[in-house]
């Protein structure tokens, strides 16, 4: 069955950097747009970005562009979301899913608090 397991997240300063990882089984990941999305607390999904099948195209959230960069290894069924300069607002649970898919699992808790 599909799995996304999403690692990587925890509690940053703001300025700090974090680097969420995905990895993907039960499905061919290589044929499928992947996109992060997350929620603040007690705030609905809020989509981050998505990535092509090949990673040469990424689509971002006006509120990341500059600071979050997503990317994908087919080869290892991976998806990345490295993100810089974090801000409070940033804060919330992270998940990547398949781009026409809600998210599933437990996503990864990013915490961003001095």
């Amino acid at each position: 069955q599909v799995q996304l397991v999403e690692s990587g997240g925890g509690l940053v300063q703001p300025g700090g950097s974090l680097r969420l990882s995905c990895a993907a089984s039960g499905f061919i990941f290589a044929q499928h747009q992947m996109k992060w999305v997350r929620q603040a607390p007690g705030k609905g999904l809020y989509w981050v970005s998505t990535i092509s099948l090949d990673g040469s195209k990424v689509f971002s959230a006006d509120s990341v562009k500059g600071r979050f960069t997503t990317s994908r290894d087919n080869s290892n069924n991976m998806l990345y979301l490295q993100m810089n300069n974090l801000k409070p607002e940033d804060t919330g649970v992270y998940w990547c899913a398949k781009w026409d898919e809600n998210p599933r699992g437990q996503g990864t808790q990013v915490t961003v608090s001095s």
